[in-house]
């Protein structure tokens, strides 16, 4: 059922994808507002998938197999859910995490669910020339390979970040739908292959 396997097997869609390479989604941030204040100390002690240490950080993180997801619970109610490979699973989690809650015996609700982040990736399959597009496009990027082995593209429409290393891997970060994602891709494309390294 999971996105994964049908990515792989189904043809590319060229009006979407003219470069026919799809990013894979890695990572989905969303939030959620269980709408009711929460005793920490509590959760943590009868949840068994939970963890709380206050002096390191203010929220209890507690974890589900499936999907296998990480949660970071705060005292006032919200919630931040990492880790889901799709929007469907981010919210399914996020439920699930109320669900325990609930179960704890608080009155949670599952009010605002929002993706706050989509982390995707993928692989041009050719080394980038870093320094050529960095030169061409300084107004957007920054690199800098003492500090970070990548370029650092700061894309104004849509709003992403993409990380392209000279392999050819490509991570986009910040959107808040897939498509952003996939747009923000397609406009790259053209001045990646633009910055193909020659092979000597």
């Amino acid at each position: 059922m999971t996105e994964q396997g049908l990515e792989g097997s189904q043809p590319v869609d060229p009006n979407k994808h003219p470069s026919g390479i799809v990013p894979t989604l890695q990572n989905i941030v969303s939030t959620v507002n269980l709408d009711c204040k929460l005793d920490l100390k509590a959760i943590a002690l009868q949840a068994r998938n939970a963890e709380y240490n206050p002096k390191r950080f203010a929220a209890v993180i507690m974890r589900i197999r499936e999907p296998k997801t990480t949660a970071l619970i705060f005292a006032s109610g919200k919630m931040v859910c990492t880790g889901a490979k799709s929007e469907e699973q981010s919210k399914l989690a996020a439920r699930k995490y109320a669900r325990v809650i609930q179960k704890l015996g608080f009155p949670a609700k599952f009010k605002d669910f929002k993706i706050q982040n989509i982390v995707g990736s993928c692989d041009v399959k050719f080394p980038i020339r870093l320094e050529g597009l960095h030169y061409s496009h300084g107004a957007f990027s920054s690199y800098e390979p003492e500090l970070f082995p990548g370029l650092i593209y700061r894309m104004k429409q849509p709003k992403i970040v993409l990380l392209i290393f000279m392999s050819g891997k490509i991570v986009l970060t910040g959107a808040k739908v897939r498509d952003e994602t996939y747009t923000a891709f397609e406009n790259m494309y053209p001045v990646l292959r633009e910055f193909k390294k020659n092979r000597q």
